[in-house]
């Protein structure tokens, strides 16, 4: 995985916490504008990305990061203040958000969540996000009668994505297979005209088909 992040004490912190013998190899960037080059060096998992950086900020780095053909998920980790520059960050593709004062479990559930083909948006300050995400970018006003276009099935699954579970955990909570459960994702998308699935959870979060809170595991 890459860390991206212009302090040494948090980059310190987050080797510590992100230990190989758990999994993790980590690498390193020191400011937005080192990614590109990091990414073509070696390929990674995930990225786990700050936003306020001195040169090239975490919203424009992950929207570089999103662009590549090969792109990795881009987690956001950031303060408790920062929602404005969060629903920029989802808006730029990134596939979720944790605070910096997070628990270590917390963070290394995200990571591997976000890694896994998951979303994770930190309860704490979902709400806020939102509502700072919907100023930008409203709700379509034909709500109502896209969501009817779901199956049950689907609806299901879209209630579980907005939960932050990954395809395996969806699979096992509905008794189907991972395939099936990729078929019903891709036509959520299709139906409800997402392109990945942190604008899915945003999705269901602002058409009441889950609420915050229920996206803890």
């Amino acid at each position: 995985m890459l860390v991206v992040d212009d302090q040494e004490l948090v980059r310190g912190g987050l080797r510590r916490i992100l230990r190989r013998r758990d999994g993790f190899l980590v690498t390193e960037c020191a400011d937005g504008d080192e990614v590109p080059a990091a990414l073509a060096a070696q390929p990674v998992d995930v990225v786990l990305m700050d936003l306020r950086m001195k040169r090239i900020g975490g919203i424009d780095a992950t929207r570089t990061v999103r662009a590549r053909a090969d792109a990795p998920p881009v987690l956001v980790l950031t303060t408790f203040d920062d929602d404005q520059l969060l629903s920029g960050a989802l808006r730029a593709g990134a596939a979720g958000f944790i605070l910096k004062d997070s628990p270590a479990e917390d963070l290394i559930r995200a990571v591997r969540t976000v890694a896994g083909g998951g979303s994770w948006l930190d309860p704490s300050v979902t709400g806020r996000v939102l509502s700072a995400y919907r100023t930008v970018r409203p709700a379509p006003t034909t709500v109502t009668g896209r969501l009817d276009e779901l199956t049950a099935r689907e609806y299901e699954v879209l209630q579980l994505i907005g939960r932050g579970r990954v395809n395996t955990e969806i699979a096992t909570e509905l008794g189907i297979s991972e395939v099936t459960v990729k078929s019903h994702v891709g036509h959520i998308f299709g139906k409800l005209g997402l392109r990945d699935r942190a604008a899915a959870i945003v999705f269901a979060f602002d058409h009441g088909v889950v609420t915050p809170g229920e996206s803890e595991k």
